[in-house]
């Protein structure tokens, strides 16, 4: 993705490796093998036919906005999910 996008450049979240769009992360590998996307409030979670869960990496915080993370067992899907991260990312931008 970092070759196929000008703007799209390795880093890091919560000391995770993290795919950003001009600095701002939409992606990343968690440390509990998981992949996190920036999905968006809007965007239809419910209707996609995969187990996702809000990302919550805070015990004594709600989840955070926009934010789901999908399991290892899951991964073929990933790829697809990085690129609608990656469009809605680039839509708010």
């Amino acid at each position: 993705m970092c070759i196929k996008h000008e703007f799209v450049t390795e880093g890091k979240m919560m000391s995770s490796p993290a795919i950003h769009y001009k600095g701002k992360v939409f992606a990343f590998y968690s440390r509990t093998n998981n992949m996190v996307f920036r999905l968006g409030k809007e965007y239809p979670v419910d209707k996609l036919d995969m187990e996702m869960t809000e990302f919550s990496p805070f015990k004594s915080k709600k989840p955070l906005s926009g934010w789901y993370e999908v399991g290892f067992g899951q991964h073929h899907h990933w790829d697809n999910l990085t690129q609608v991260a990656l469009t809605e990312i680039m839509r708010a931008s």
